[in-house]
């Protein structure tokens, strides 16, 4: 079993074109990160700015209760956190795919590594490489089935969150509701 220069070459271009595709994966995400939060930072600024206006135009006790329940907005950081949590998710499948893309790959090496060494093993060596194919077997199955394993907790792990965030967005926007028309009435009972 021997190394050709165009065996190695093309494995050297493999690790290069997959670091890349991980720096890609990376930068993409840094990009999409800095993007929102820039965005979330002049949304903030404008929502500020605008409070402040509206601030000073309070007359009364009525209006200044009224104002500051409106400042409470849970929802947008709720929103803030599911889009973080998003983009870091979408991340984290792209990587996942760029590793088993590469095991995969190593994978195959390995089995052509085996079936070459067996084309060129002595006479009476069957039985070690039949013990070397099963073993090999063997390693993919588990690595097969722990991948599927790991799909199906972060697929799990997913919809937990999506619901915990749907639950949390709801309760936020009642207790909003809820205070909102409790300022309503105190402002008629006066």
């Amino acid at each position: 079993m021997s190394a050709t220069p165009q065996t190695l070459l093309a494995g050297q271009k493999a690790v290069i074109d997959n670091l890349l595709a991980v720096q890609g994966t990376f930068f993409d995400g840094f990009e999409k990160l800095v993007d929102l939060n820039l965005k979330a930072t002049r949304a903030a600024l404008e929502d500020a700015a605008q409070k402040s206006q509206e601030a000073a135009e309070l007359k009364d006790g009525q209006e200044l209760l009224a104002f500051t329940s409106s400042l409470v907005r849970p929802e947008q950081a709720v929103s803030y956190g599911k889009d973080v949590y998003e983009i870091l998710a979408r991340m984290q499948g792209d990587l996942s795919k760029l590793t088993e893309s590469q095991l995969s790959q190593g994978q195959q090496q390995v089995a052509d590594a085996v079936e070459q060494f067996a084309r060129n093993a002595p006479t009476g060596s069957e039985g070690a490489v039949a013990l070397l194919k099963s073993t090999l077997a063997t390693a993919t199955n588990a690595y097969e089935s722990a991948a599927k394993a790991a799909r199906q907790a972060a697929s799990a792990a997913e919809s937990n969150i999506a619901a915990a965030t749907n639950a949390t967005l709801k309760a936020a926007s009642d207790v909003s509701k809820a205070t909102k028309t409790s300022s309503r009435a105190r402002r008629s009972a006066n």
